[in-house]
């Protein structure tokens, strides 16, 4: 057998994670299988002997992958195999891509390949909080040019206490649950939600996080170092031209920096003012030249440098943005609700050139979303759905479904609305928002959006919950620096952060951060997040002056939902023989009715679109489950006449004998003298057999005596 080499990691709280290479997957570039208990992840990693031509950027592709056969399972559907990636792997896969993108160096741009896939998992070790630790070991391991390791962790607050990679079962008790990725020296990428904390205890979190990841990067320095992996690959995948850089920067820059300190609100005139800048030089420069012996590609890059460099010198040295606002000043914003009138709760949120139109629809049980990941099987009531079509940005292009970046943005609105919501809601809820406008922040305007429409829906959240996106421009060369609330897509682009933060006027309940800069100090961190929590509460006044709380009822075109809970051994008599009862009582009343168990009691929802139906429906249901009672007085329906009496129906599904002697004072001779089958009769229980359980009726005990 071949020994693999291996690392251990102690968490210090009798657990451990090991990293092991030389075993499997040995021809890729780089291959780990880490190991928390039965839970093992095998990363790999591919990179390109060269870049294709024309390539300028980062071709990264990172692929989570989950086997179902890792929890002994069987994939659902025909096929019987795993196919389309869920959106918990997409929103795994964001998770290591974010934190791996920035270290690469940035002139390498060979197509790399990063694979991380669930081969074994156990019901406790989480394995996203390894997904990121996996594929920065498979990169260590290699040698492929990268400017880390990183790892990434779990934190969370559980019970007042800070807890790494906590197991499965406890993260639902956590007040704060973190994905965190750092370098040994910088913090890279956070991503989470929290139940209404402060940015002091959000910083206290990043900070303990750091401590452990800073113990699993230098876990993956020895790794590398034992076998034999520290010198990486040479490369040269840019061909430049310093003369031509030259050339450019002399003759645009102050043209570029003169459009920027224009402080054009509108986007697409600021950026056909820079395109012009560019396009005059060229005009000028190759008069003459054939197109195709122009240098486009050098040339586009090279300006870019130019305009980038031009936009943050503005805000650094003059304080000016590119429309023109502080710093720390929030875009105009507009707002109303109740826009359309077919959903059951509507919103627009218009802030700048960014605007959403947010719809809710309130459902059943039956509209709740089945989940079958393959350590997730389960059902979500609250849904949110994020759609971003390209002529939100004026792209001229055919809009091919929802892709990874939605999802992600979806989720970030989902976590920041979600601790929100009424307890118990016997609705299932579906957010949806479509991004009519795009210039920035359209994930945080999505948060304000669905809870303008939520609180028109009549859905009774706690509080409303606003979100901002906040900027970094640092300056490499000094300490200066400058934080920007509200940013704008140009600035998301050109800046060194991307730190969105969502809360209520209590505390923050999600929050989304990608660092492209080395060297970011929690002083940064902690301005940053003061800053927010302004322009939070800023968004906030400006969604309450719309609408101050949820509406008191629900529209009319609503569904009413109602729930019951009835023992559970009563379940089986409301659903009848394969379905029968409850089949009867949907198409007799008009309702929808679903039924879950929950301990020993059966929780049942009923839903309609008027009072009457549902009160319908509910008298036929507490009647199957009602336990007659010695003594008491029903209601009957006479269901058969036999020679020594009737039997009489007092309850759906539980008939009752009433003997002729107990119909009338007097001698009855026939019973049909007094009764006909399907008369209406009121009758007394006066006895129910200990042994056979048979009810014995009487009428004569209701007439007074003569």
């Amino acid at each position: 057998m071949i020994k693999p080499i291996e690392k251990v990691i102690d968490l210090g709280d009798g657990r451990s994670i090991v990293i092991e290479t030389g075993k499997l997957a040995k021809q890729a570039d780089g291959a780990v299988v880490v190991r928390m208990g039965n839970t093992y992840l095998l990363a790999t990693v591919v990179s390109a002997p060269d870049a294709k031509p024309g390539t300028d950027f980062m071709p990264l592709t990172v692929e989570y992958k989950e086997k179902y056969s890792a929890a002994g399972r069987f994939p659902g559907g025909f096929q019987k195999r795993e196919g389309r990636a869920s959106d918990y792997e997409i929103l795994v896969s964001r998770l290591i891509d974010r934190a791996l993108r920035p270290l690469f160096p940035d002139d390498y741009h060979a197509e790399t390949y990063v694979t991380v896939t669930l081969i074994s998992a156990d019901k406790e070790s989480t394995p996203d909080a390894l997904a990121g630790l996996a594929a920065s070991a498979a990169i260590a391991v290699s040698d492929i040019p990268f400017n880390g390791p990183i790892s990434e962790v779990r934190v969370a607050r559980i019970g007042g206490e800070w807890k790494i990679n906590p197991v499965a079962s406890l993260i639902k008790d956590a007040d704060l649950d973190l994905i965190v990725a750092a370098s040994y020296d910088n913090i890279v990428m956070v991503e989470g939600e929290m139940k209404e904390v402060s940015e002091a205890e959000l910083l206290e979190a990043l900070k303990y996080a750091h401590d452990y990841i800073k113990i699993q990067c230098k876990a993956q320095i020895e790794l590398a170092e034992m076998v034999g992996k520290t010198i990486k690959r040479e490369y040269n995948h840019e061909d430049n031209d310093e003369e031509l850089r030259e050339k450019i920067w002399k003759a645009t820059y102050d043209k570029a920096y003169a459009v920027a300190k224009k402080a054009n609100p509108n986007k697409q005139q600021r950026s056909a003012d820079f395109a012009a800048v560019i396009d005059e030089w060229v005009a000028a420069t190759y008069e003459g030249v054939d197109e195709d012996e122009i240098p486009a590609d050098l040339i586009k890059k090279y300006y870019h440098d130019v305009e980038k460099e031009a936009v943050r010198r503005l805000m650094l040295d003059e304080g000016i943005r590119l429309d023109g606002r502080r710093m720390n000043e929030i875009r105009p914003i507009w707002a109303e609700v109740d826009c359309l009138p077919g959903p059951h709760g509507s919103a627009i949120f218009t802030r700048g050139e960014t605007q959403s139109l947010t719809t809710v629809t309130l459902g059943t049980k039956l509209d709740e979303k089945i989940v079958d990941d393959v350590l997730n099987r389960t059902t979500d009531k609250f849904l949110l759905h994020y759609n971003f079509p390209p002529f939100s940005t004026n792209e001229a292009k055919a809009y091919r479904g929802v892709g990874r970046r939605e999802i992600g943005h979806g989720n970030l609105a989902l976590r920041a609305l979600k601790p929100m919501l009424p307890d118990n809601t016997p609705y299932a809820i579906r957010v949806v928002s479509d991004i009519l406008e795009s210039n920035g922040s359209s994930s945080m305007a999505t948060v304000c959006a669905g809870t303008l429409a939520l609180m028109d829906a009549g859905v009774q959240i706690k509080r409303p919950v606003s979100g901002i996106a906040m900027g970094l421009i640092t300056d490499t060369k000094s300490d200066k620096y400058v934080v920007l609330s509200d940013i704008l897509g140009d600035e998301d682009h050109l800046g060194d952060m991307d730190f969105k933060v969502t809360g209520t006027e209590k505390g923050i309940t999600a929050t989304q951060m990608d660092i492209k800069v080395d060297g970011l100090s929690y002083e940064v961190l902690e301005k940053a997040l003061n800053q927010a929590r302004e322009g939070r509460m800023h968004i906030l006044g400006k969604i309450t002056e719309v609408i101050d709380k949820p509406r008191a009822d629900y529209k009319p075109h609503a569904p009413r939902i109602v729930e019951i809970r009835i023992p559970k051994e009563m379940i089986g008599a409301v659903i009848g023989p394969g379905g029968k009862i409850i089949q009867e009582i949907q198409a007799t009343t008009g309702t929808v009715i679903a039924i879950t168990e929950e301990g020993q009691q059966g929780i049942v929802s009923v839903a309609a679109d008027n009072k009457d139906a549902i009160d319908m429906a509910l008298a036929r249901i507490n009647g199957i489950v009602a336990i007659p009672e010695v003594g008491k007085t029903y209601t009957g329906k006479v269901k058969s006449i036999v020679p020594f009496g009737a039997f009489v129906e007092i309850l759906p599904g539980k008939d009752g004998l009433l003997h002729i002697s107990e119909i009338d004072w007097k001698r009855v001779e026939k019973t049909e003298d007094y009764l006909k089958e399907g008369q209406i009769i009121d009758v007394k229980l006066i006895e129910i057999d200990d042994k056979s359980g048979k009810l014995k009726l009487s009428r004569k005990a209701l007439i007074p005596r003569e």
